[in-house]
């Protein structure tokens, strides 16, 4: 039996095809999930898309962190299932407290939208599996709220435990603090990243193949 991942859609969501996409090509069934939906239908992992859920409205993830299908993800999460949010979604996991802190407006205020080089510094979650901490990724990024901040108690405690799974290379373009591009919780299932993995899964159509190594980590974590 294939395993099954589930892709969220909420309202507004932007690349939930592109993350199906990229499930497939790890070798998976993608399971559409429906914001309203009060079942994750058995699936073994959920990936939570980028896009504009609900319009960004009151805060980018807000809302969507309170939809029906959020409520059953956030009781997988606490039994292990495997939850990786990119751009809007990881701001949807900081909403629902999966994962501490916040995306917040980019220093400059402006849209960002380029690819760049990501440093891998925990190779130990079940997103990162078939990658080596130190790996560089060529991933792109695209975001109007993607600057991540936290006190700096919780800071401390993300650098102390080994939770930042992934770090600009650069500089972060948008002013991320500690130039923290991606996060983990504190049992290595719930993973969040700013830059677009989905979108970096084929030398054809991306700027690399580099972020299919998020998939196919998965996939790893559920066979074993």
């Amino acid at each position: 039996m294939s395993t099954r991942v589930g892709v969220i859609t909420f309202p507004g969501t932007l690349d939930d095809v592109d993350a199906a996409r990229a499930v497939r090509r790890a070798g998976a069934e993608a399971v559409p999930l429906w914001h309203g939906d009060h079942d994750l239908q058995g699936v073994d992992a959920v990936v939570v898309p980028g896009g504009f859920s609900y319009g960004d409205y009151l805060r980018a993830g807000a809302i969507a962190s309170l939809a029906p299908i959020m409520t059953e993800v956030v009781v997988g999460a606490g039994r292990g299932l495997p939850v990786l949010g990119i751009c809007n979604g990881f701001q949807i996991l900081c909403e629902a407290h999966l994962l501490p802190g916040a995306l917040v407006a980019n220093a400059g205020m402006h849209f960002l939208c380029r690819d760049l080089e990501l440093t891998v510094e925990n190779a130990q979650t079940a997103w990162t599996r078939d990658y080596t901490a130190g790996d560089r990724l060529t991933i792109p990024l695209k975001s109007q709220e993607g600057r991540y901040v936290a006190d700096a108690a919780t800071l401390d405690e993300l650098e102390g435990e080994g939770r930042v799974v992934f770090r600009y290379a650069e500089p972060a373009p948008n002013g991320s603090t500690r130039d923290i591009a991606g996060i983990t919780n504190a049992a290595g299932n719930v993973v969040g990243l700013m830059p677009h993995p989905e979108h970096a899964t084929s030398e054809l159509t991306g700027p690399s193949a580099d972020g299919l190594g998020l998939f196919t980590s998965v996939l790893a974590r559920v066979t074993a």
